[in-house]
């Protein structure tokens, strides 16, 4: 059934077309068509199981009919693009040398992209599972930390260049600049993994602005040496959201120009859809704006019904989440955590259709 299935989605993967900037510069467009594009897709960076959820790397190779499966589903649920989380530690035998393992991997993952016809949005340095981060990357100091950061993304982008199933790539996730130096690279941890990463340990006489400059344009020139088509971008936390008034960092006018376009993650609190609302226009400068990251964490669906629906005209997408269970699974189980879950991706199903038209 599944090779009858991806068959069937061949005809659409073969006529898959690289995604651009609008012309007006605030949406996405198919290259060839000039077709306009609307994002709504999944984060699948972790699966459902018992351990707190294993990252994508911890069973593609085992268990491959899974991510077959797992894409089959998102499809199924009206995504068009995929977010995937790549570890350093898992694509860096050394400092140097890129896994040609993980590699050859990725480029099978960028094959079923293809045949699902599902867009890649492929996050990198992932540090999210402490105990693959190797020792030797933790005690670099920043110049060598960020040559082997521009190392991880070369070899990547080399593989990823001639696919047009890929999306963009996403530098970092959630990149810090809080100057607590003395707290190692990796910030706090939530649910058993460490989802940020501090930039520096020695800002020196550096401003926060100058620092997010200076590794934007090693990593971004780094790609473009070897990819000079697919988007680039960085999943940024909104902090006006904590503190209104906050400015963008990685969204500066000294930083955004190397940047294609504008990636933030944004959970609306219970109540406080408008301050939610306010976060997300402090980063509406003139590039398209993506939700990469959004779930009803601690709002009601309804509360997250109301936010899309209004941030929509504003934003050129949204990305939530899947973590490989289907909608039957979710209701079977009578955990209300479950329950919530299952009824997000019954929204997320029904609303595809109106919220990937522009």
């Amino acid at each position: 059934m599944l090779v009858i299935l991806l068959a069937a989605a061949g005809p659409d993967a073969a006529a898959m077309e690289r995604i651009r900037i609008g012309p007006e510069g605030k949406s996405f467009v198919l290259a060839e068509s000039g077709t306009a594009f609307r994002v709504w897709g999944v984060n699948y960076d972790h699966d459902s199981s018992a351990d707190g959820g294993r990252l994508i790397e911890d069973y593609w190779v085992e268990e491959w009919e899974t991510v077959q499966s797992d894409f089959r589903e998102m499809k199924e649920l009206g995504a068009n693009v995929v977010r995937v989380h790549l570890q350093f530690g898992r694509f860096m035998s050394s400092a140097d040398t890129p896994d040609a393992k993980a590699l050859g991997q990725l480029r099978r993952l960028l094959t079923l992209a293809e045949k699902t016809g599902l867009y890649l949005d492929i996050t990198g340095l992932g540090c999210y599972h402490k105990a693959d981060t190797p020792p030797w990357y933790d005690t670099m100091d920043e110049p060598t930390r960020w040559a082997a950061q521009a190392r991880f993304w070369s070899a990547v982008a080399q593989t990823c260049r001639d696919s047009h199933a890929v999306f963009c790539y996403d530098l970092m996730n959630e990149p810090i600049l809080d100057g607590r130096t003395d707290q190692g690279w990796l910030a706090g941890e939530l649910g058993g993994k460490h989802f940020v990463q501090r930039l520096t340990l020695d800002p020196g006489e550096r401003t926060t602005i100058e620092i997010a400059r200076a590794w934007v344009a090693q990593l971004t020139a780094a790609i473009r040496a070897v990819d000079r088509e697919h988007l680039i971008t960085v999943g940024d936390i909104p902090w006006a959201q904590i503190w209104p008034g906050a400015k963008p960092i990685f969204y500066a006018p000294e930083v955004s120009p190397m940047l294609d376009f504008v990636s933030i993650h944004l959970y609306p609190g219970k109540g406080a859809v408008d301050r939610a609302l306010s976060a997300l226009a402090s980063y509406d400068i003139g590039k398209p704006l993506l939700i990469e990251e959004t779930f009803p964490l601690s709002c009601s669906i309804e509360e997250m019904d109301d936010f899309l629906k209004r941030s929509k005209p504003r934003t050129a997408g949204t990305i939530s989440f899947y973590w490989g269970r289907t909608i039957p699974e979710y209701a079977a189980e009578p955990k209300l955590e479950s329950s919530h879950v299952g009824a997000w991706l019954k929204y997320f199903q029904q609303q595809a259709g109106a919220m990937k038209q522009p």
